[in-house]
């Protein structure tokens, strides 16, 4: 599957934002305040979105968890339909764009568009053509028991099962390495 800049870009954004919710009641919001999302958006190299306010908070808080169900769809028919939602509630306007540097890419975000919008459209999209691909099942979510971080599975066998192999994976393998030596030690 061939994944240009923009759409990596816009993966990567997607996967961030879904992190930023907190995954169970002990955890902070990634996203607690405007000055977060200033942050997020700058970090992402999110262009023509304005100043952000309350109201834009809300609003990315609000897809960040309609992302976070894409990740969590149990089949294609059912990301499709939430990408769907998604994208036509950003009132997307694809266009070509050469800005910052960059090669001719695609914007789905219509020009003047919030912030939620601008996500809501140009990552709506990236995860679409995983859908498009049949390659949904990419779209995952961490294995290790503590952890469910959202992710995407770029490992050329489809293979990859944790969110950051040094942390989550090696954790659980050392755990597991260390079980089989107390059980040998008997």
């Amino acid at each position: 599957m061939l994944i240009t800049h923009d759409t990596r870009c816009a993966l990567d954004t997607v996967v961030d934002l879904v992190n930023t919710a907190p995954e169970d009641g002990a955890a902070p919001d990634a996203l607690p305040d405007v000055a977060a999302l200033e942050d997020f958006v700058r970090n992402h190299d999110i262009s023509d979105v304005g100043t952000l306010s309350e109201f834009d908070l809300s609003a990315v808080r609000k897809i960040r968890g309609r992302f976070a169900a894409v990740f969590a769809a149990p089949e294609a028919r059912t990301a499709a339909g939430l990408i769907n939602e998604l994208v036509a509630a950003a009132g997307t306007t694809p266009r070509l764009t050469d800005h910052d540097g960059y090669d001719w890419h695609v914007h789905y975000f219509a020009p003047g568009a919030s912030v939620a919008d601008h996500l809501a459209a140009d990552c709506g999209m990236a995860l679409a053509f995983f859908v498009v691909a049949g390659e949904e099942e990419r779209l995952r979510r961490c294995e290790a028991p503590d952890c469910r971080r959202a992710f995407v599975d770029l490992s050329r066998n489809r293979s990859r099962r944790y969110c950051d192999s040094r942390t989550c994976g090696n954790r659980l393998h050392v755990a597991a390495y260390r079980a089989r030596r107390k059980e040998a030690a008997g």
